[in-house]
């Protein structure tokens, strides 16, 4: 009996997490006491370039970290990740989750410019919000992932935007779609009519200098299939880059993003898995 009463606030979060609306149900329960937040920074000219910091109070030179939401690039919004700032933040980093230009309208690469031009403001602002702007994270969910990748694994995008590619120092994709044929899917109106996958995917981007990886799948996920992981893992590997892989169990495309918050980590290892890989980043 008492093991049943223990197995029913899992049921009934996973519950909420799937059918319900997961940002606003993380969100109503995401306390931002003690923190230091700043919201609708502009990083761009776009009404979409702006971003939101979470800071812990009286940070100084702190590790900064870019968050960059999902929604097959054309969905999705800052405002429903204030958990994934709420928990990176209470870990000691400066914390910037992003807006970005949405597709049909804005097909690749404007989002990968606009994750480009957001490291570029928090090089030149982070210290301003207690951060260290030469000592930067990208972590990404879905097809935040594949930003993520994207604009740290392919020189060209930072030396657009004057950012020296060695103040990047890791990268964290959650269920990131890095190698797929894009043609196949509805998600073909995020990239321009009649291109070629191998020339946009993440996967066939990597410079040999780019820095350590943390590729995290949800054996559960039915969105992006756990084939973009291995591949992407492999064409890292490949290419002499640095690379953890993990898969969670247990998880799906929604839940392995929700364990990010402070307040569901009983769903999975997202969160300690992303806080090991950056405080390992910390001590090399």
């Amino acid at each position: 009996m008492k093991r049943r009463f223990l197995a029913l606030p899992l049921l009934v979060a996973g519950l909420l997490i799937t059918a319900c609306n997961p940002a606003a149900t993380l969100n109503r329960t995401t306390s931002l006491s003690g923190l230091n937040v700043t919201r609708n920074l502009h990083y761009g000219p776009d009404p979409r370039n702006v971003l939101d910091i979470y800071a812990p109070a009286q940070a100084s030179q702190r590790p900064v970290v870019l968050f960059i939401h999902g929604g097959s690039w054309t969905s999705g919004d800052k405002n429903e990740y204030v958990f994934a700032g709420d928990s990176l933040a209470r870990a000691g980093y400066v914390t910037a989750v992003m807006s970005y230009r949405l597709a049909p309208q804005h097909p690749y690469p404007d989002y990968i410019q606009d994750a480009a031009q957001a490291l570029k403001w928090l090089q030149d602002n982070a210290a301003g919000y207690g951060g260290n702007g030469r000592d930067l994270y990208v972590v990404g969910h879905s097809a935040g992932a594949f930003n993520a990748a994207e604009v740290v694994d392919n020189a060209r995008w930072l030396n657009e935007v004057g950012v020296p590619i060695n103040t990047v120092h890791g990268v964290v994709g959650i269920a990131g779609p890095y190698d797929y044929d894009f043609r196949q899917y509805p998600s073909k109106n995020a990239f321009p009519v009649g291109s070629d996958p191998a020339e946009i995917l993440p996967s066939r981007h990597l410079r040999p200098d780019a820095p350590p990886h943390l590729l995290l799948v949800a054996a559960g996920d039915t969105t992006v299939d756990p084939s973009n992981g291995e591949k992407m893992r492999a064409a890292l590997q490949a290419a002499g880059v640095p690379v953890t892989y993990t898969v969670l169990p247990g998880l799906n495309h929604v839940t392995i993003v929700a364990a990010l918050a402070r307040n569901l980590t009983f769903l999975g290892g997202t969160r300690q898995a992303v806080l090991d890989f950056l405080a390992a980043q910390e001590r090399r």
